[in-house]
């Protein structure tokens, strides 16, 4: 049976005291932890709320905080979410597999210039390039189109993340050679053999651009308050900056947004789960 020795060395320990200790560990964890999500979670279907107190259990569950929430076009907002963060993802992630195919399997000029410029851009704050970016939607270049306003302005700019190009290239440099070899002597093209050969080896590390991506485009702030120029563009977290500035909404319709807006990047983390843990570790095991 495999052990995990935890970093404090807890496994190692043994007798009553130390097993004290352990349970006043990870009981300080769970509730430093799950605490406040299980203060969001019981606000946001209680009846009354107390600004000032905290609770774990409910006076009275209600429904009346989300049925609130919908007359604040609460819902119209996490729709657009939906919408930028599902095309924005797919579009990430094909862009992310082609473009690790490229650097992981092809040879060609400026190849380590690609990957320098692509380490740039991850360590740029979307601060400093808020405006270079703002002018870029305005007017794209080429196509001279003004994607202000647009689902496309807030869709079209995380199409391409360095984090997920790496992550996919340094996966598929590990996939052997020889099983590429073996296919094309079998008659398979390149597109087949990339189909059917190296994606489905690298599920784990879609996994992990999943999870992340999903998380990066989902909290997205600064593109959607540039490209958003009316209210019912708006995704969750510009809304919820909205609410919490409106002296009409009260805490428990902010509550049920914010829960809201929590929901779809826990349920997106356990969709994914195994194959995320797999791409986490994939690179820590060899032979």
């Amino acid at each position: 049976m495999r052990r995990f020795d935890s970093a404090l060395g807890l496994e190692a320990a043994r007798g009553p005291v130390a097993t004290l200790f352990k349970v006043l560990i990870h009981g300080t964890m769970i509730v430093v932890f799950t605490g406040p999500l299980v203060g969001l979670l019981v606000s946001a279907f209680s009846r009354t709320l107390d600004p000032t107190g905290f609770t774990l259990w409910p006076d009275a569950l209600s429904l009346t905080n989300f049925v609130q929430a919908a007359d604040k076009n609460v819902y119209t907002y996490l729709l657009n979410s939906f919408v930028v963060v599902g095309f924005g993802l797919l579009l990430q992630v094909l862009v992310s597999v082609f473009a690790a195919y490229a650097l992981a399997r092809k040879k060609f000029r400026g190849m380590t210039v690609v990957m320098l410029v692509m380490l740039t851009t991850m360590m740029l704050p979307e601060e400093i390039i808020a405006i270079p970016l703002s002018l870029v939607i305005a007017d794209l270049p080429l196509l001279h189109l003004d994607l202000v306003g647009t689902y496309a302005g807030m869709i079209l700019p995380v199409g391409a993340w360095g984090f997920s190009i790496l992550v996919m290239t340094e996966f598929m440099k590990e996939v052997p050679v020889e099983l590429e070899e073996a296919a094309r002597i079998d008659g398979a093209g390149e597109l087949r053999t990339f189909f059917t050969i190296i994606l489905p080896l690298c599920r784990p590390a879609l996994g992990v651009i999943g999870v992340f991506g999903f998380t990066m485009i989902w909290d997205q702030y600064l593109l959607p308050l540039i490209v958003a120029t009316e209210p019912d563009m708006w995704t969750l977290p510009i809304a919820l900056r909205s609410l919490r500035s409106d002296e009409e909404v009260g805490i428990g319709v902010l509550l049920a947004a914010s829960l809201l807006a929590l929901l779809p990047s826990i349920i997106a983390f356990l969709a994914f789960q195994r194959q995320f843990m797999r791409g986490l570790t994939s690179g820590a095991v060899k032979g």
